[in-house]
Formats: structure tokens, C-alpha cells, sequence
């Protein structure tokens, strides 16, 4: 499997555990009866603000995933190579989750915006190789 390829399934990886750590999170504050399972409205602010920065890293791989898995694809079905590009872009999103859910200090806020910020230089240099052919 190219790298690029990987990287795309990496991703969907990668948001996938997100997942499975709100559900799990949600599974323990309601089994210690702290919270009812209904309890978790979708875009309301709940919960501690480890929860909720937890919630909002997953939101940003929901969000960007199409973008990743859109280029990547046509990366691939063009011939394109962006394989470091790819990898690269993976581990930018995996660091910035990482930041995210580690603090809500200024500090982590820079470096979380440094690490979006080169996933999107990361996708702008994608689609250039891909748009060149």
C-alpha cells in the first residue's frame, strides 16, 4: 500500500479512537452516575474542559477528513505522488490533536495553530502536485 494510501487509512484510524475515547468517557461518567447517557447534547459545551477539548479534537478530524481523503484519492488515481506530503500531513493532525487534548493553554493553542496550520500548507502543496499531474 503507497503511503499516501496508509496515511489516509491512518487517519480514519486515528479518528476512530477519538471516537471510542468520547464513548468511553461517556460510559464511565454515567455508570458512576454523574451524568444520564442523554446528557451529552451535540455542539453544547459539557462536561470538564478536558472532555470537551477531547470532543472538539475529534470534531476536527470529522471535519478535515474529507479534505485529506479527497486528495489522497485523486493523488492516487492520477499517478501523483504526495506520499511524504501525506505522512507528514498525518503527523501534523495527530500532533495537533495531541496539543489539543493535552491543555487549553495559550502556549498549547500556538502550537495547535502551528500544527493546523502546516496541515493546510501540507494540503495546498497536495493539491498542486496532484493539479500539475
Amino acid at each position: 500500500m503507497p503511503p499516501s494510501l496508509a496515511s489516509l487509512l491512518g487517519f480514519v484510524v486515528w479518528t476512530l479512537l477519538l471516537v471510542f475515547a468520547l464513548i468511553s468517557w461517556r460510559s464511565v461518567d454515567a455508570l458512576r452516575g454523574h451524568r444520564r447517557l442523554d446528557e451529552f447534547p451535540a455542539g453544547v459545551p459539557h462536561g470538564t474542559d478536558a472532555y470537551w477539548r477531547l470532543n472538539r479534537a475529534h470534531l476536527n478530524c470529522v471535519e478535515n477528513l474529507p479534505l485529506f481523503a479527497t486528495v489522497v484519492l485523486v493523488a492516487h488515481l492520477r499517478g501523483a505522488s504526495i506520499d511524504l506530503l501525506a505522512v507528514t500531513c498525518l503527523g501534523a493532525r495527530v500532533g495537533q490533536t495531541l496539543t489539543h487534548v493535552a491543555s487549553g493553554r495559550p502556549a498549547a493553542v500556538l502550537v495547535r495553530a502551528t500544527f493546523y496550520t502546516a496541515q493546510l500548507l501540507l494540503l495546498v502543496g497536495m493539491v498542486w502536485t496532484v493539479a500539475r499531474g
